[in-house]
């Protein structure tokens, strides 16, 4: 097993499939058991509760919502009955569906941001606090620890941005004493913000929850558990003739994480990066199997590789914008994105030719077509400016590599394979690390496959 020798501060993010049921838990317990610089872990809610929480959250009628509840007691007393002292433990859980209930009820009437945080936040409460007990059962000196009331986030709810400094002067204040004498049991993807309410800091946030910790309690790694051995070529589910990478650059994965590779949250890198702090991967299922160490790029001795990886993100929207207004004209696209910024859309993927600007967005978010997104308002102001034209049911394909921009014959060896596949949009010099294009979605698995094998195998 690659890993990072003589750390001493370690901190270990556990996935909602690594702490699904009892079993996973106990896996997850192991690992954390055999590191002793082990002093904060982070969880996640148990797989598949933050989706039945997000559902309760949109307000679902009387029957629906109980089964929802229902099932989520049932996840979370699956672990509770092997707690042999568990009355403790229970009434804390019968509490937290108490909760969970009174404010499904109260969204059914009338949801907002802060509601939803509010509710989608009880996940990772439930699995940390199991998580110690099970620990404490096994007499781990473990305590369970309110991550809400370290770290501090602004108050865009559901996507709210971290205050970096109050985390670390938070964290100096209330956590760094206690993991010099116990193993601290945290929440990953919650926060609160200035005035106590709960945040969350979107899908995905338990990693960057990780990385914020690590910041600011000076780790020395950052290890993310999750259900692969590491980051991988491109996704095993599509080419089973992956490989792992045993060593990458965060640049190299913060490409990938930007571009649709799940094994990392996009924004994890970015604390670690700024504190050099390595950042494992690896599989709490098979920690024997090993992962993926992501260093900065000066601790890395061999040769960067032209080609590193693949990576595919789904449900992407292209707007076509055109308007003979652009010919020789200036500040169209100012005005374009200026709208863009005010309707808090983040644009991606960007080509222009004298009258048109084709743009992506990616909608892997919102519900199939990007409506969440492509609000009335917006397609309104935009065609006083232009005309619009809408395409759904995209996916963007991106090589991730080093240097691609001065590989002499990479682009023919790229195009070669896609020749039989339409392109939709490509993108291309922009960044040294990658090359994207946008295809039909139905295209995107067959075309990921094929330019694996090209340059892969």
């Amino acid at each position: 097993m690659n890993t990072v020798a003589n750390h001493d501060f370690v901190i270990a993010k556990f996935g909602g499939t690594s702490v699904a049921d009892y079993q996973s838990m106990c896996h997850s317990i192991d690992i954390v058991l055999s590191n002793p610089n082990i002093k904060v872990v982070v969880l996640s809610a148990s797989a598949g509760i933050t989706n039945l929480l997000v559902a309760l959250a949109e307000g679902r009628n009387p029957d629906i919502r109980e089964q929802h509840i229902q099932k989520i007691q049932a996840i979370q007393y699956e672990i509770l009955q092997h707690l042999t002292d568990n009355q403790t433990a229970k009434a804390y859980i019968d509490q937290i569906i108490v909760n969970i209930s009174a404010l499904s009820e109260a969204a059914s009437l009338a949801t907002s941001c802060a509601l939803t945080d509010e509710l989608v936040s009880h996940g990772e409460l439930m699995s940390s606090y199991l998580f110690t007990q099970l620990l404490k059962q096994k007499q781990v000196n473990a305590i369970w620890f309110d991550v809400r009331k370290v770290l501090r986030t602004d108050d865009n709810f559901g996507k709210a941005a971290p205050q970096f400094k109050q985390i670390k002067q938070l964290c100096c204040a209330h956590l760094k004493s206690i993991t010099e004498k116990q193993l601290v049991i945290t929440q990953g993807f919650i926060g609160s913000e200035l005035s106590g309410k709960t945040t969350t800091l979107g899908r995905g946030g338990s990693d960057y929850s990780a990385a914020l910790l690590g910041e600011a309690l000076n780790a020395t790694r950052i290890d993310i558990w999750t259900d692969v051995a590491g980051i991988y070529t491109t996704d095993p589910r599509i080419t089973p003739n992956a490989k792992r990478i045993d060593d990458i650059t965060f640049a190299e994965a913060s490409e990938m994480a930007t571009f649709g590779a799940k094994v990392l949250h996009p924004a994890t890198l970015v604390p670690a990066v700024r504190s050099n702090i390595p950042v494992f991967v690896g599989s709490s299922k098979a920690p024997e199997e090993g992962g993926t160490i992501v260093y900065n790029s000066k601790n890395i001795t061999s040769t960067l590789p032209l080609f590193r990886a693949i990576a595919l993100r789904r449900k992407q929207t292209l707007l076509t914008l055109h308007s003979l207004n652009m010919l020789h004209a200036h500040g169209f696209l100012a005005n374009v994105f200026d709208i863009m910024a005010r309707h808090n859309i983040s644009v991606d993927l960007v080509t222009t030719s004298e009258v048109n600007i084709a743009l992506t967005l990616d909608t892997a978010g919102t519900n199939t077509n990007g409506n969440n997104l492509l609000t009335d308002e917006l397609l309104k102001e935009l065609s006083e400016l232009c005309h619009v034209q809408v395409e759904d049911n995209l996916a963007l394909v991106a090589i991730i590599g080093n240097q691609l921009t001065e590989a002499k014959g990479m682009t023919t060896q790229v195009f070669n394979t896609l020749s039989s596949f339409s392109i939709r949009l490509s993108c291309y010099g922009a960044s040294t690390h990658n090359i994207c294009f946008l295809v039909n979605s139905n295209d995107a698995d067959t075309l990921v496959q094929k330019l694996h094998h090209s340059l892969f195998e």
